[in-house]
Order: structure tokens, then sequence, then C-alpha cells
């Protein structure tokens, strides 16, 4: 355990990563899994980003914004994974100040991220569904990637704040973090002093972004649904909705765990400690491990591409 005093500088300052409290007897059996899913994001992503890149009908505004989700899943995995698994294979749990403010930094920024880029996907379905003839003149490659930069943008600056008010507190108790990695509001429970305006800011941030993003995505899938069943064709109203059913499935794998996560860590009392972190902890790893999976299937051309690619290598094998 590593104690401290009143004048100790943030540079001296580190904590102490516990995992998943209660259950640290078991942490390589929670490792192997993680690192699979861990895995299997770098394989997922990598991949769609790969087939993307190569396939010039690919690169239409759905398939950017793809790209973006990808790229930033990416990210956030490889923010907390390594580290994660450091503690939880190697048993080393000691993390610097500074290196805890940047991995809760960029968790944070990545996750509203993750959240803008959803919300584009939905405006991305809305203008393909309701105004198709107008799709190509509202979502040009300019106005896609103004909006990558707007989504980048909001969470570099939201979660500023965050870092600054942790600054400026001192941190004199025994800084235990009973936590996988450096999660916001964990961190904010080792200070010694009033922090308020930080819970207060934190709560403000996380509630402004889900029902401001999940209120735009709602209403973008009301304007769809609306459409979709003035269609006449039962079947031109199954192909509209098919083109919808992997952002819908990549929605719900993020904002249910998020959801339950925020809630019980500020107002689940009852719910374990080690239920509360590794939901926290597989609100990390799922999305970036589901998604390029969930697109891979339901998404046609990426499909097909994918099983060229394994055809085209069973062959070579095959010949040789």
């Amino acid at each position: 355990m590593v104690m401290a005093n009143d004048t100790m500088g943030l540079g001296q300052v580190s904590f102490i990563l516990l995992g998943i409290p209660g259950l640290e007897d078991f942490h390589i059996w929670f490792a192997i899994p993680f690192c699979s899913m861990y895995i299997l994001t770098l394989l997922g992503n990598c991949t769609v980003l790969f087939i993307i890149k190569t396939e010039p009908n690919l690169h239409e505004p759905m398939y950017l914004f793809l790209s973006m989700l990808a790229i930033n899943d990416l990210a956030l995995s490889s923010t907390t994974v390594p580290k994660m698994l450091d503690v939880m294979l190697l048993g080393s749990r000691e993390i610097g100040f500074t290196a805890c403010l940047v991995q809760m930094y960029f968790v944070h920024t990545f996750s509203i991220v993750e959240s803008a880029i959803l919300l584009a996907m939905a405006f991305d379905r809305y203008v393909a569904i309701c105004h198709p003839l107008h799709y190509v003149t509202i979502l040009s490659n300019q106005a896609v990637g103004k909006m990558g930069l707007l989504a980048l943008a909001r969470g570099v600056v939201m979660v500023i704040p965050c870092a600054l008010l942790l600054r400026r507190l001192p941190f004199c108790h025994h800084r235990i973090i009973p936590h996988t990695y450096c999660e916001h509001m964990a961190v904010v429970k080792q200070a010694c002093a009033d922090t308020t305006i930080n819970r207060i800011y934190g709560i403000c941030v996380a509630l402004s972004v889900t029902m401001l993003d999940l209120s735009l995505i709602a209403t973008s899938y009301a304007m769809i649904l609306r459409a979709v069943f003035r269609l006449s064709s039962r079947e031109a109203r199954v192909k509209a909705l098919g083109t919808c059913a992997a952002h819908i499935c990549t929605i719900l794998v993020l904002y249910v765990p998020a959801l339950f996560t925020f809630l019980t860590h500020r107002i689940g009392r009852n719910v374990p400690p080690y239920v509360h972190i590794l939901l926290a902890s597989l609100y990390l790893l799922l999305p970036p491990m589901v998604n390029p999976l969930v697109y891979s299937v339901q998404t046609r051309q990426i499909r097909q591409r994918i099983l060229g690619i394994l055809s085209y290598r069973r062959k070579f094998l095959s010949d040789h």
C-alpha cells in the first residue's frame, strides 16, 4: 500500500488499481476472455478498415462513419486493456497520477466520440431513407469529415474540465482504486477535499451527452419508421429497415451497459462492487469487439469481401 501526505506533489502521487474487488484470486480467469476479446477487437476493426480502404465502392458516407467507429473502438480499447491485463496477469497495479489522468481523459473522450459517431450514423440512415434523392448532396465527403471533426472536438473539449478539476485536488488517503482502469468517479473518490464540483460536472457531462444523443437518435428513427411504413411494398419496407439493423444493434451494445454502469455507480447502493466493475470493464470491451462482427454480418458488401478473402486464402493454402 502506498502512503501519502499533504505535501506530496502530483508528480509523486500514484494509485493502486485493485482490478475486480473481491475477485482478485480469479483475475487470471478474467484476463483470458478479456485478452481474447481485445485480440478479436484488433482483428475485427483492422479488417473492416482494410476492406473499406481497399474497396472504392465502399467510399461512401455510411462506410466512412463505420471507419471512424472502427478507429475510435481501437483507440478506446487500447487505452485501457493493456493496463487492465497488466494488473490481472502480472500484478502490476501501480499507476502514476499523470498516467491515470491521461487514461481517464482518453477513456471518457473516446466514449463521448463513440456516442457522437452513432448519432452521425443515425443521421446518415435518416437521410438515406427519408431524403434519398438529396443523399449525395447532404452527406458529401466534406460534410462527413466535418461531422467527424465535430464529434472529436466535442469529446476533447467536454472532458478537459474533468482533468483540470482533478488536478486541483489533494490526494492524501490510501489512493486504492477498486477498479480495472482510471474511471473519473473512481479517481474523484480518492481525493481528501470537497469534490462537489467534480461530481456535478461529471454527472452533467454524462447526462447531457447521453440524453441529447439518445433523443436525437430516437427522433431520427421515429422519422425513419414513419417514412418506411408509408412505403407500399413490403419488400421495400424490409429492405429499408434492414439497412438500420446493424446500427440499432451497435446502439444497444453501447448504451445498455453504459447506462447501467452510470446508474449503479451513483445510486446502486445494493449492487455488489464486482458486478459494477465487471460491467464497467465490459462496457469498454464489448462494443469494440461486437461492432465489426455486427457490421460484417449485416452489411452485404463487407460480408462478401470477407468471404472472398477467406476463399482466396483457402485456395492459396490448398495450392501450396
